[in-house]
């Protein structure tokens, strides 16, 4: 089920040029930039990749808003790039000097070549493992994983995290190769879609949920909150949503990564001591465009039972995530042995902004 030849990405990036308008910008103090401009790598700069606008990445808004990045160390500005794997490519390219997306697009980049290096985890779980499906489908019948077979489950790009979940469900759910996976670009999108029937369902975030139901139109068909189900299809534990930066960056800018990583750990844990509807006054104008108070509330609330308490990758937990990655889904398990734990995640600027090292 592999959509993409990974031999080529390195050309991919090299040539990388995306539309920069169509990206969003905004500085530290929260004003709109029109466009990326060019890329930031000097000392200090750090452009900071977000794979889309959701409220998943509510630790790094906060960290914004309330301003926790020294500035003295680090000058943060975000760019919306609007999925994982065009996140992947602008920093392979080194047009952004950070990338939060899915954990496993850091894996990706330097199984292709281009050494990144996980220095954050925002969560547990995979946040985007939910699947959304139009609520007529699911009272028509079409009401577990495997009642999917001949219909279509929505994704954000081929090889990103919302295709490897829907393939991993897939097969864990006995219908490996008898869904048609479609990539649909971005999260907006695919719930359009969901919500038209231009496809039956779609990988979905909490705040894609709660809009489906919010709404009338959407029900969940997997949820990821129910802990007993998640151990039960994945095992336990895994880095879901994720920051890294090239290998490079952490040698040649460790100051700049750290102050970065501080003010995540900073933003996390201002959520876990604030109510949820705390946060939400305090990001959504700002930084969750399109999304109802009552929805923002909602799915930030649900992300506090799966948001990591401590922002760790931990080798059982890695080795888990790249067990998933691997036996031919999107690796064989010869590509993923050279992935290990040692060089693709390096937990020292989070302990240190926790005071562990």
């Amino acid at each position: 089920m592999r959509a993409t030849d990974d031999g080529d990405f390195r050309a991919m990036t090299q040539a990388c040029s995306l539309d920069r308008r169509t990206f969003l910008r905004i500085s530290v103090g929260g004003s709109a930039i029109a466009c990326l401009g060019s890329p930031a790598v000097a000392a200090g700069k750090f452009d900071y990749g977000v794979a889309s606008i959701d409220p998943i990445y509510s630790p790094f808004y906060v960290a914004m808003k309330k301003a926790f990045f020294d500035k003295a160390a680090v000058d943060v500005t975000y760019v919306n790039v609007q999925s994982g794997p065009r996140g992947k490519q602008l920093l392979a390219a080194g047009q952004i000097s950070a990338s939060t997306t899915g954990a496993t697009d850091s894996i990706a980049l330097s199984i292709a070549g281009k050494q990144s290096v996980l220095v954050y985890c925002f969560d547990d779980r995979v946040p985007f493992a939910n699947i959304l499906i139009n609520k007529e489908i699911y009272e028509s019948g079409i009401n577990t994983i495997a009642k999917l077979a001949g219909r279509s489950l929505g994704v954000t790009q081929p090889q990103a995290a919302t295709w490897l979940m829907a393939v991993y469900l897939a097969e864990r759910n006995g219908v490996k190769d008898k869904v048609a996976i479609r990539p649909l670009g971005d999260f907006t999108t695919m719930m359009g879609a969901v919500k038209s029937k231009g496809v039956d369902a779609c990988m979905a975030t909490f705040a894609m949920l709660e809009k489906g139901r919010e709404e009338g139109w959407g029900v969940p068909l997997f949820d990821i909150t129910d802990a007993a189900t998640w151990d039960k299809t994945f095992g336990g534990p895994l880095p879901g949503a994720g920051t890294y930066v090239l290998a490079d960056t952490v040698r040649d800018k460790p100051a700049e990564v750290q102050a970065l990583v501080t003010g995540l750990c900073k933003g996390a844990d201002f959520i876990h001591a604030n109510t949820p509807e705390a946060t939400a006054e305090l990001i959504l104008a700002d930084y969750l465009g399109g999304y109802s108070m009552a929805s923002a509330v909602s799915a930030i609330g649900t992300f506090k039972k799966v948001w990591s308490r401590d922002n760790l990758i931990t080798p059982e937990n890695y080795a888990r995530l790249t067990g998933i990655m691997g036996n031919g889904r999107m690796y064989s398990d010869a590509e993923m042995a050279g992935a290990s734990y040692e060089k693709n995640v390096d937990v020292s600027f989070v302990k240190k902004a926790r005071g562990l090292a």
